[in-house]
């Protein structure tokens, strides 16, 4: 048996129901994948995405919850829906929305309750920082070898406790992650910087598509580093260039989860920058 982790990668479960709950999704996801839904701030010339594609997907993210709430009325027992759902919901920026239908897969099988990271994520950008970083902990405990899982916890704690704090209770890991995760890592553990991160992608010898796919999670994790330090410029500089990453935009279920993450981090600070 098999699921979906969060990037894409497919690891040994007992569980076999929820690799066709994600399975199902996935394709459902990269369908609309390629391109930004259209908020009430940032100009084309800030967005790397074009307006009118922003607009398609806003539609077509209305239009899946509309079909999914329509599922449910009739198989109000279908974990696969509400996951679709919560998801569509999170990508709209319907946070609450998104955490409920989470909960109700968790609630018609509890086995979901340790490896929910869409859950945390949620919770997250919700502004409810301690559960979120409840959430991450638990995945901890299906997952330690995900480092991104690290990386959410920390982010929540910096939110709720401060920088300090979270860095002195990095979660630790023994087993190296895919790259370039284990490198970012040490970004938040203060032992590199996101000068050095990017410059080792750019100089190694890499494909294409994999040099691509290491910049996206670089360009990220940079970006959210610098909003949780204050730095917005520096922090909208890196995710723009995420949510600009084609390979991001067309990945499969997690990483264009983590893209829909950056683009609406990037969204946020470009609605912020505009109110100033």
């Amino acid at each position: 048996m098999f699921k979906l982790s969060r990037h894409g990668v497919q690891r040994k479960s007992r569980f076999s129901h929820t690799a066709l709950v994600v399975n199902f999704f996935l394709a459902c996801v990269v369908t609309c994948s390629a391109a930004v839904f259209a908020g009430p701030f940032g100009e084309d010339s800030a967005h790397p995405i074009a307006k009118d594609q922003r607009e398609r997907l806003r539609k077509s993210l209305d239009d899946q919850i509309a079909r999914y709430s329509a599922a449910i009325k009739k198989s109000p027992a279908d974990i696969s829906t509400y996951t679709r759902r919560g998801d569509a919901f999170f990508f709209t920026g319907k946070f609450q929305q998104a955490i409920a239908d989470y909960d109700k897969t968790i609630q018609l099988d509890d086995r979901l309750s340790s490896r929910h990271w869409q859950r945390g994520i949620a919770c997250y950008y919700a502004g409810q920082f301690e559960e979120a970083a409840k959430q991450f902990e638990a995945y901890h405990s299906y997952d330690n070898v995900d480092r991104e899982n690290g990386i959410w916890r920390y982010l929540c704690q910096a939110k709720s406790k401060g920088i300090e704090y979270a860095r002195s209770r990095l979660l630790q890991y023994k087993q190296d992650d895919r790259p370039p995760l284990s490198s970012v890592y040490r970004l938040f553990q203060g032992t590199a910087t996101p000068e050095q991160l990017v410059a080792a992608i750019n100089s190694a010898e890499l494909s294409d598509e994999e040099r691509a796919k290491r910049l996206f999670y670089v360009h990220l994790y940079v970006g959210l580093h610098y909003e949780l330090e204050g730095a917005d410029e520096l922090a909208i500089k890196h995710l723009r260039l995420a949510t600009a990453s084609s390979w991001g935009q067309h990945a499969g279920y997690g990483p264009n989860y983590m893209w829909h993450v950056g683009r609406i981090q990037f969204e946020r600070l470009l609605e912020e920058q505009s109110n100033q």
